[in-house]
């Protein structure tokens, strides 16, 4: 399979990528699953209540078994008591985590660099280098792609500062660095923009 280059000109220069990584088809249960798990490996466990071992006071019984008239109690640090520790609350020792197979994560990021070239998206550039790190100059920078509309992720194989900063204003834009590419970025933006370093990069991502 072979990607055009931008900005176009007059020799349409081309790029060749694997098929086996460009052109999966879809299984949307595949992505489905997998997105779960990454947000719930992303999932920190904050809720937490205090059972009656770490609830304070309750260090004497609060009146004498008999002849009150009430019922026996030998804490106020009891379930039962209003303020009193809390049976079954959520704890902050909670693990959300989920193990999902290395294969079946690769899968479903390859068929989401497949959707984003079926339908356009993927957008390969000669070079990704601004002469300042101005808004404007990835402003002028865009205008030359064919971008419609939308979110646009700029995946880079080694930092980038000009293009970093001059796109820290831009909310529709985001930067990362392609080994902390996921699949939750990929869907999250309307457009991979990329070069060809970067898209080798993603390849030997796909392929590790």
């Amino acid at each position: 399979m072979k990607l055009k280059i931008y900005p176009a000109t007059k020799a349409n220069q081309t790029v060749e990528v694997e098929d086996k990584i460009f052109k999966v088809a879809e299984k949307r249960k595949l992505i489905s699953q997998v997105v779960q798990s990454q947000l719930a490996n992303r999932r920190q466990a904050i809720a937490h209540t205090k059972d009656r071992g770490e609830v304070s006071g309750g260090g004497r019984k609060p009146y004498r078994q008999k002849g009150t008239g009430n019922a026996r109690a030998g804490s106020i640090r009891s379930p039962l008591w209003v303020g009193g520790g809390v049976v079954f609350g959520p704890r902050k020792n909670r693990n959300y985590s989920q193990r999902i197979p290395r294969k079946m994560a690769q899968a479903a990021f390859k068929m989401a660099l497949s959707e984003k070239v079926k339908n356009n998206r993927l957008i390969v550039t000669r070079n990704l280098q601004l002469k300042e790190p101005k808004t404007r100059e990835i402003q002028g920078f865009l205008e030359k792609l064919p971008i419609e509309e939308g979110r646009i992720l700029i995946a880079l194989a080694k930092t980038n500062v000009n293009l970093e900063l001059a796109s820290a204003n831009l909310p529709y834009v985001k930067t990362v660095m392609i080994p902390g590419l996921t699949l939750i970025d990929l869907l999250n933006y309307d457009y991979l923009i990329t070069d060809k370093e970067g898209l080798k990069a993603i390849e030997e991502k796909c392929k590790s």
